[in-house]
């Protein structure tokens, strides 16, 4: 590649070169013969102008060894033509077998008293001569100078001038040289990591030297090509989320669909069993009917969650943020379970916060998240155990003044493999038990949903045997300027 544009380079300079060269030759031959032709003109005519100072009787006397001694010291060939045309004398022919020259035009001129100049070719010797004419005594002085001399001379000097332009030429293509392979190189360099662009790999780099048009050229080709890497990465990010997303709805039709079987199921078989006559059997319709009313009471939960879940994902649940104090939030949300822990002997323990501790949130959504987390303290605390919830303030938080509120229980704990996904829709670490308890697999999931919206962070922790510590950050001031979570990161895996 760098070798054609090298070759294509040079090449287009010696052509330039070459066409300057002819350009130089033809002007400076043309030019060198004008000025040749009118120095010697000049020359003849002050010649001619001597033959004027000749006397008649002097020019009549002359004999044709006087003109041919004339002739050679002038330097050209002298004629003395009569007003009428024909040759008197004539250094060179017999003018008795030479035409009447009144036709010729440096003879017309100079008849009428001026200096004729005129260049041709001789008709009786062939040679191309320069002939000036000028009005003397007895008619007219002509002197023909050949100009074979005048175009050997103009050869010479073209000679001299083609050596010494090529010798100053030299210099010149070998900085062309040295130029055209800078450039093919650059180019080449150009061309290639434009290919490599082509290829799809983006995080390649073109090393750019100077602020030339090149050197702009491939600082803009690394911006392309760091714009192009930017946008595939993009593309792959936004690709892997698609697949996540596909393996989400997937998953959420098959758990929806599991977990609307069992309790549809439930409720058709024993509806079919009281209308096959059940409703009659006093011993088992009521309880019958009350099973029928708790799957449909279950349905109406995993409806409600879903619905709740669906509008948080989509960011329409509207949430009415202000200013509370915590320690009442979590107080209400004890004292209302608190019957519910009594018939199963689990105390309920409350660490408070400062008396004067804020938080910046939804009081339903706070009543919403703390509900789920102790109802889940509750199912999988055993008899006699203990639940603490505590609230503290947040030291040297990144988002801010921040309040975390923990909910621990002393249950039989979590393993650690079951961690990551335990805030994932429908995910249960125990099944069979959970569907025992009543549980829609949604709680969790709307828990971390609602922490976020209102600008905070959920985690847990969790020691097999020992219990669990759910906890979650809630801000002391309003972070309605800050940006919103990512909407990947928002929806649940």
């Amino acid at each position: 590649m760098t070798a054609r544009i090298f070759i294509k380079l040079i090449s287009a300079v010696l052509i330039v070169m070459a066409v300057a060269f002819a350009a130089i030759d033809l002007l400076s031959a043309h030019y060198a013969e004008r000025a040749y032709l009118n120095g010697l003109r000049t020359e003849i005519t002050e010649k001619i102008r001597m033959f004027q100072t000749m006397e008649r009787a002097q020019l009549l006397a002359s004999t044709p060894q006087s003109v041919h001694d004339l002739a050679r010291a002038a330097g050209g060939r002298l004629t003395i033509i009569a007003p009428d045309g024909h040759v008197l004398l004539d250094s060179e022919a017999d003018p008795a077998r030479m035409e009447n020259h009144a036709a010729r035009p440096e003879v017309r001129e100079a008849l009428q008293g001026r200096i004729g100049v005129a260049e041709r070719t001789s008709a009786s010797v062939g040679i191309r001569f320069l002939y000036v004419a000028g009005p003397v005594k007895i008619g007219v002085a002509r002197l023909a100078v050949p100009l074979i001399d005048v175009e050997q001379q103009v050869s010479s000097l073209r000679k001299a001038l083609i050596l010494y332009t090529a010798l100053a030429f030299i210099p010149g293509i070998l900085l062309a040289a040295f130029f055209a392979r800078y450039y093919s190189r650059r180019l080449g360099a150009i061309i290639d990591y434009a290919s490599t662009l082509a290829t799809g790999n983006f995080s390649a780099r073109l090393e750019h030297h100077g602020n030339d048009e090149l050197g702009i050229l491939g600082r803009q080709l690394n911006e392309t090509g760091e714009k192009l890497q930017k946008m595939f990465e993009e593309l792959q990010r936004e690709h892997v989320e698609l697949e996540k997303l596909e393996r989400i709805r997937k998953d959420f039709v098959i758990n929806v669909s599991h977990e609307l079987r069992t309790p549809l199921a439930s409720i058709q078989g024993y509806t079919e069993t009281l209308l096959d006559g059940a409703l009659d059997d006093k011993e088992n319709n009521v309880r019958f009917l009350n099973i029928i009313r708790q799957n449909a009471e279950r349905l109406a939960r995993l409806t409600a969650d879903l619905l709740t879940l669906s509008r948080l994902e989509l960011k329409t649940q509207k949430l009415q943020i202000t200013s509370h104090a915590v320690n009442p939030l979590i107080e209400e949300c004890i004292d209302t379970l608190r019957p519910i822990a009594g018939k199963r002997e689990i105390e309920l323990r409350f660490s408070p916060a400062p008396p004067s501790a804020q938080v910046f949130c939804d009081d339903e959504a706070m009543h919403q998240v703390m509900m789920n987390l102790l109802d889940n303290a509750i199912k999988y605390t055993p008899e006699h155990g203990v639940i603490t919830v505590s609230a503290q303030a947040v030291p040297d938080s990144p988002r801010g003044e921040m309040i975390e509120i923990a909910v621990r229980d002393s249950g039989q704990g979590i393993p650690a493999d079951e961690l990551p996904r335990l805030f994932e829709r429908f995910y249960r670490v125990d099944k069979a038990r959970s569907r025992a308890l009543g549980g829609t697999g949604l709680g969790l999931a709307i828990v971390k949903h609602l922490v976020r919206s209102m600008g905070g962070d959920v985690r847990v922790q969790s020691i097999v045997n020992e219990g669990s510590t759910f906890s979650f950050t809630l801000p002391v001031n309003d972070v309605s300027g800050v940006a919103a979570e990512p909407a990947h990161d928002l929806l649940t895996d």
